[in-house]
């Protein structure tokens, strides 16, 4: 059995995402296949053992650092704690685990599964550090993650490889810094127009994005501070804040899904812990000052401005066959409510004002030229094992991409694991197929050639012995139905989870089954992969009921290699 370790946080701002996806990666993993070891990657660079239990916390900052070095008004990282000793930090590792060296990795795993993301996690930084102590890892390698996590570059790239009709322009902080603000949005109206998005190069999750929809400097310079991750607080809105407000807006800015993030420079000062800021801060406000412009230490150099296009947004999934062959998964509609007005994180992640329409709701002739062009450009700049590429269907057909994502959030609703559901593959199925593609790239490196493959063939070895096992196995039968609306829904989602957990112990066939109604009585029909997957039962019946897409039809006949390698339930 292969020992897989699973990295999960870093320092990016992205880190909670990464969490929840280290999450859904113990909880889904194949276990007769692998055994999984969480490794807690701090913000201060260190790999981290930690205890099983822990990966049930709802948020990195319920363990690390622990309650007892938080006070009770802030709740911040590891990195906001001020004279924290060396002792200090050696006695919170010892109560979550221990920490383990590089050279170290291989006494305790032989693959490490990447479910970080952000700067340090996607563009190379680890990939190189594993690739140098002779460790595989799951993703892209070393040129793609490098050529992943630069908006502005990947915008060049893209309009060599599959031509950009859009217009974008990068702004200098250099120059933000240096000219009047009137001049440069004066340049920037001329160079792409209005409205345009203004994006932090180098992050993800919508973190650092803004919009500018009309002809107003005020609206730029918001924008830009947005992605420069610069907060500014005027003094009339300070004095007029009661006390427990001013705690509230400072906690939000240590969010990193929320704020600019801890530490902070201000005033010729770096701030590690929000505490001391606000003494500052109470201070500052009693002089006849303007207002107080605060920076955070992790910024960036420039910022991505590119046109607006209007047009339906997607998301495309693109994947490798075992033997290298590009697919591209069925591109997948993201059907924001009007009530949003930036797609930014919270939208992403904590709204239900948001959903998902699998395939788009396109002609098939467009969405076969996105997924022919997610695959060039998958090719071009060089990807591997699994990227998402979003984009636009603009007017006409015509097909805007950008902002490649080469290490896909892999939370349970994940759009990955939606896309992968419409081949047939499960959560665990798609787990698997990460890991096993991913040794399959590494050995293109020409490192450490013959013992990655002795490990593709033990695993190709394991699972068609699983494969082999369940075939022979009297399946289980997962029903769904109810009596009304209610207890259907309930039953649904029971079922999801119970097919999950199947699927996650690799020793037990089963079938997913729901009633249908038809002249000569009741029948159960069986209910495929894509179908228990979908957010609600309504939208199970409705797949039910609508047929398999043409598109799907052809995206299933393109990954044929891939499912019959993987899918572990053969339903109708």
């Amino acid at each position: 059995m292969m020992r897989i370790g699973i990295f999960f946080g870093g320092p990016a701002r992205e880190r909670e995402i990464s969490f929840a996806g280290g999450k859904t990666a113990m909880a889904h993993i194949n276990k007769a296949l692998f055994q999984p070891v969480p490794v807690f990657v701090d913000s201060l660079g260190n790999f981290i053992l930690i205890k099983d239990e822990l990966i049930h916390a709802s948020s990195i900052r319920d363990f690390f650092p622990p309650k007892r070095f938080q006070d009770d008004i802030f709740s911040v990282y590891i990195e906001s704690l001020k004279d924290l000793t060396e002792q200090d930090y050696q006695q919170i590792i010892t109560e979550i685990g221990q920490i383990i060296q590089p050279h170290e990795f291989s006494q305790y795993f032989e693959f490490v599964f990447l479910a970080m993301h952000g700067p340090a996690a996607e563009d190379g930084s680890i990939q190189g550090l594993l690739e140098w102590f002779n460790m595989p890892y799951s993703g892209p390698g070393l040129l793609g993650s490098s050529i992943g996590i630069d908006k502005a570059k990947q915008n060049e790239w893209l309009k060599k490889s599959v031509g950009l009709d859009k217009k974008f322009f990068v702004l200098q902080r250099q120059d933000y810094e240096k000219y009047g603000r009137e001049t440069l949005f004066e340049q920037v109206k001329k160079e792409i127009g209005i409205p345009f998005v203004a994006k932090a190069p180098h992050q993800g999750s919508s973190i650092g994005l803004a919009f500018v929809k009309k002809d107003s400097l005020e609206d730029f310079d918001n924008a830009i501070k947005k992605c420069l991750f610069i907060q500014e607080i005027y003094r009339e809105d300070w004095l007029n804040l009661t006390e427990e407000d001013k705690l509230v807006l400072l906690q939000k800015m240590v969010n990193l899904d929320e704020g600019i993030g801890f530490p902070v420079r201000f005033n010729h000062q770096n701030y590690q812990h929000p505490a001391d800021l606000l003494d500052t801060l109470q201070e500052y406000f009693k002089l006849s000052v303007t207002k107080a412009s605060i920076h955070s230490i992790h910024s960036e150099d420039a910022i991505l401005l590119e046109s607006f296009v209007n047009g339906n947004e997607f998301s495309c999934g693109v994947i490798q066959s075992p033997k290298g062959k590009t697919v591209a998964l069925p591109p997948t509609e993201i059907v924001i409510d009007e009530s949003v007005e930036v797609f930014d994180f919270n939208a992403k992640y904590k709204s239900k004002a948001t959903r998902k329409r699998i395939p788009m709701d396109a002609s098939l002739a467009n969405l076969q030229l996105i997924q022919k062009m997610v695959c060039q450009a998958f090719d071009d700049l060089g990807f591997g094992v699994c990227t998402r590429i979003d984009g636009f269907l603009a007017e006409g057909g015509v097909v805007v991409l950008h902002d490649p994502n080469t290490i896909p959030g892999m939370s349970p609703s994940s759009l990955i694991f939606k896309q992968m559901a419409e081949i047939g593959l499960t959560i665990t199925d798609s787990i698997t197929y990460f890991i096993r593609q991913s040794l399959r790239e590494r050995m293109r490196t020409g490192k450490n050639y013959h013992a990655i493959r002795k490990q593709l063939e033990a695993l190709d070895s394991a699972i068609k012995f699983e494969l082999d096992d369940q075939r022979q196995q009297e399946k289980i039968i997962l029903e769904i139905r109810g009596a009304n609306s209610d207890e259907l829904e309930a039953c649904f989602e029971a079922v999801k989870k119970q097919a999950n957990a199947l699927s996650a112990t690799g020793k037990q066939a089963y079938i997913v089954q729901t009633p249908m109604l038809l002249e000569e009585g009741e029948i159960l029909i069986t209910v495929n992969t894509a179908q228990w997957n979908k957010d609600s039962a309504v939208e199970m019946l409705e797949s039910i009921s609508k047929g398999v897409h043409p598109l799907i039809a052809q995206t299933h006949q393109l990954a044929q290699e891939i499912t019959e390698f993987y899918t572990t339930i053969k339903t109708a």
